[in-house]
């Protein structure tokens, strides 16, 4: 993980870099301010998971600086490339406030969101570029999620497997320990 950058000035918006994004990766930009996001929120206070793309594998879309969505996310996603997954952590003067977003987000909550932005692109009506081209764009944003789904299975099982090997040694030397004759015994 990369270094703690203070993107507020002040510990209210704290992004940290969970991925790199490839060099010649875009950010969003005036010709690009709508971006497509992956992320999953959680409660500072309790790591409970509040909101998150990834169980129904969406994309979330918003336009950058426009208000529409938390303070925090405005100030952080423009300072991300596509491809890079960061750690946002957002005081509650970046987020919800004193009001909160009930009944999820209590007041005066510290959220932590990991944000991956997957496109930015122009708004709709400006010109895009030819229908291919839109296509071509959504196909491959379609392969990147099934790939990150991929591999969020893999390391599931893997998690799995190391799961069951750690039980299966453990049971191998409690067996071992039961076992008449086998084992370090006291001495008569």
């Amino acid at each position: 993980m990369g270094d703690a950058i203070d993107l507020s000035g002040d510990g209210g918006v704290i992004k940290t870099i969970v991925r790199k994004s490839k060099s010649d990766a875009v950010a969003p930009t005036e010709d690009f301010p709508v971006v497509d996001v992956h992320y999953e929120g959680t409660l500072a206070d309790t790591g409970e998971v509040f909101d998150t793309t990834h169980e129904d594998n969406t994309i979330f879309s918003f336009e950058v600086g426009k208000g529409s969505v938390i303070k925090a996310w405005d100030i952080a996603v423009k300072t991300m490339k596509v491809g890079e997954i960061a750690k946002i952590i957002c005081k509650p003067d970046y987020a919800y406030g004193s009001a909160g977003s009930p009944p999820d987000i209590p007041p005066d909550a510290t959220l932590v969101f990991e944000v991956e932005l997957v496109a930015c692109r122009p708004r709709k009506g400006s010109t895009t570029g030819s229908v291919s081209e839109e296509r071509a764009r959504l196909e491959e944003l379609k392969k990147q999620r099934e790939l990150a789904a991929v591999a969020k299975e893999e390391e599931r099982k893997k998690r799995e497997e190391q799961k069951a090997a750690a039980a299966a040694r453990v049971q191998a030397k409690l067996d071992a320990k039961k076992g008449p004759g086998k084992g370090k015994g006291k001495a008569k």
